[in-house]
């Protein structure tokens, strides 16, 4: 057997040991033969990163799952209350800067959170924009328009900056929209 096959194949057969999957004296049993009688230079060489683990990603959906619905039911709530505005922007604004230390902290970590954790933040900020321009200036357009061209060069320079694709593509896309909405249709 080739030696990435057997890799695999060894890689395979540690998940199953860690994860319990078979009774330890059969993975051992298993390693042994793949590895043709060499296991202690076969397992030096396996290393433990390689080996899926299965809880730890489940783990990482369901945080991302709830990071993602908990941000849209928030921004929901922030158009649709009209009594506690105040309250509900400083929790939005609390929550933004916590998720963009959190999408600091975690990108250092090389986590699947931390993109996660920067459109929510990016999310939280233009909401919040919308939501003060909307409170406290509904009749001044050129507010809101200078406030989502405000956002769409932040998405832009972080993107451009931090090397995200997404970021460059939704700064540039709404750049673009806002400038043609506003001289062909405004």
């Amino acid at each position: 057997m080739s030696n990435p096959r057997k890799q695999i194949v060894l890689n395979e057969i540690l998940f199953w040991k860690q994860n319990k999957l078979l009774p330890e004296q059969y993975c051992d049993f298993l390693m042994t033969l793949y590895s043709e009688g060499n296991e202690l230079e076969d397992k030096e060489k396996i290393s433990h990163k390689k080996a899926v683990k299965a809880k730890e990603m489940k783990k990482v959906f369901v945080l991302n799952s709830f990071l993602v619905i908990m941000s849209i039911l928030l921004l929901v709530l922030l158009f649709t209350v009209q009594q506690i505005t105040l309250l509900l922007l400083i929790v939005v604004g609390i929550l933004s800067i916590t998720s963009l230390v959190g999408a600091y902290y975690f990108a250092k970590k090389q986590s699947f959170l931390a993109p996660i954790l920067q459109l929510v933040s990016a999310l939280f900020v233009f909401g919040l924009s919308v939501k003060i321009s909307s409170s406290y200036f509904p009749n001044d357009a050129t507010i809101l328009y200078s406030l989502l061209i405000a956002n769409c060069i932040l998405w832009l320079g972080m993107g451009i900056l931090s090397k995200k694709i997404y970021f460059i593509i939704s700064g540039s896309l709404g750049l673009i929209v806002l400038i043609v909405y506003k001289l062909f249709f405004n």
